[in-house]
């Protein structure tokens, strides 16, 4: 089938292509290891990692418009494209398009980052199109949306009328890894394979205790001495120490969105790391919760189709052309 718009989401470790058809559908997808901190920040090396990608696609498909989000468009990517401000929608993403003009071939508009302005300012670059891609499929527009994106840096948004209103950045995962990698904190885990449920609850429970109104801080070296009192195992340190981050991370986000038990909530990301957080939610009495599946193929297609990359409705014909002659 034709190739419509090649969409990449170009991060710090990985690079995902798509090779999307005439009604935004995945046609083809690949993934490798070629994310920005793998690279040597050249020209020549970002053409090789987007011709590794899907050189064979841009050959086949030359009028074919490419996007990109995440991290190819920060200040250590191959250009920067400057922060929009939030709150905001789709179009105004999509009318914020940085173009990196290229030497053969058509140009590679890079998605805008969002900036959240305030006394402690919040950016995220990727997750807004994600967010953007859940959106388009959602079909209760105007009712408020509370969508957790959990990762090494897990965000918070809050959507209402398709717009992206507010969000709020807690870096749970990559504590967690510093935690058990860089710290004494790791010398008495130790690694297995399986989930100890019981040690995770026992984690969120402490985070919504008396003990954990002090915070973080004051509460992980507990996951080194319960092992040493032999109150916990060493197997079981991780995901206690897992349910105690994630713990004080939605304590934290429900004291700064202040969301009814009946709010409805959306979690986007890896399924396993989900599982984790739909177990926390329904812990601390959140009813309206949901997995969605990844949505950033999605989300690009909308924010291509806003900026006039691709037609608004399936089967108009697309006559940009940046292609190189």
């Amino acid at each position: 089938m034709k190739t419509q718009l090649i969409a990449l989401d170009w991060g710090t470790s990985s690079l995902r292509a798509y090779r999307l058809g005439a009604a935004g559908e995945t046609l083809e997808e690949r993934s490798l290891p070629l994310g920005i901190m793998q690279l040597d920040g050249s020209e020549a090396g970002f053409e090789h990692a987007l011709d590794q990608a899907c050189g064979d696609w841009q050959r086949a498909s030359p009028e074919a418009p490419m996007i990109a989000c995440g991290m190819i468009g920060s200040a250590q990517g191959w250009r920067e494209a400057r922060y929009v401000d939030a709150p905001l929608g789709a179009e105004e993403l999509g009318a914020s398009l940085h173009s990196i003009e290229r030497s053969c071939g058509m140009p590679l508009w890079v998605v805008p980052g969002v900036i959240q302005r305030g006394d402690l300012p919040d950016v995220m670059r990727g997750e807004e199109t994600q967010v953007f891609g859940l959106l388009d499929g959602d079909t209760d527009h105007g009712a408020p949306l509370l969508i957790g994106l959990p990762g090494s840096h897990s965000k918070w948004v809050t959507a209402e009328g398709g717009e992206l209103t507010q969000f709020q950045t807690f870096m749970t995962g990559e504590v967690y890894q510093a935690l058990l990698g860089h710290t004494i904190l790791g010398r008495t885990a130790v690694v297995g394979d399986s989930f100890n449920t019981a040690a995770f609850e026992r984690g969120l429970r402490v985070a919504r205790s008396i003990e954990g109104l002090a915070g973080p801080l004051a509460t992980i070296f507990s996951s080194r001495t319960l092992v040493l009192t032999g109150e916990l195992s060493g197997e079981a340190q991780a995901d206690y120490l897992s349910g105690l981050l994630i713990g004080h991370e939605l304590a934290a986000m429900t004291c700064v969105h202040q969301p009814p038990p009946s709010q409805s909530i959306v979690l986007i990301g890896n399924s396993t790391l989900c599982a984790r957080y739909l177990w926390a939610l329904e812990y601390f009495g959140f009813e309206s919760l949901r997995f969605a599946p990844e949505a950033t193929a999605a989300g690009l297609w909308k924010i291509a189709a806003g900026a006039g990359l691709v037609p608004e409705n399936p089967g108009e014909p697309y006559v940009r052309n940046h292609a190189c002659h």
